[in-house]
């Protein structure tokens, strides 16, 4: 496969007008953690594994927690698959919740914030 040069050459000076453009502004970091937005006035509660968070026992189900409901130590949170096993993460702490930061579905990373307890 031969790389056409005029391509490479025009995406080149592309990028360095885009560089000349930028100069001075701040870039966008989109690396940054969802633990940085989230508001962390309370005791936050993060995944222990890499998976898929799931908010119910089973779709269609009442959820294991909801915003403002008490919560004791041990009590399940909600559930993070991974490799086809059903984890559930236990609240560390006595609490009440004051926000979850996750959907029912959502892929979660170790260590990325799930629930802001009070």
């Amino acid at each position: 496969m031969e790389i056409d040069k005029k391509i490479i050459k025009k995406l080149i000076e592309t990028l360095e007008d885009l560089k000349k453009s930028l100069k001075g502004d701040e870039f966008i970091n989109r690396d940054e953690t969802a633990e940085e937005k989230i508001d962390n006035s309370g005791n936050v509660i993060k995944s222990p594994i890499v998976g898929t968070a799931y908010l119910s026992p089973e779709p269609g189900a009442k959820p294991f927690v909801s915003v403002g409901k008490k919560i004791k130590k041990g009590e399940t949170l909600l559930i993070v698959e991974a490799m086809k096993t059903m984890n559930h993460v236990p609240s560390t702490e006595d609490g009440v919740v004051k926000k979850i930061c996750v959907e029912d579905g959502q892929p979660v990373e170790f260590g990325q914030a799930i629930i802001v307890l009070e």
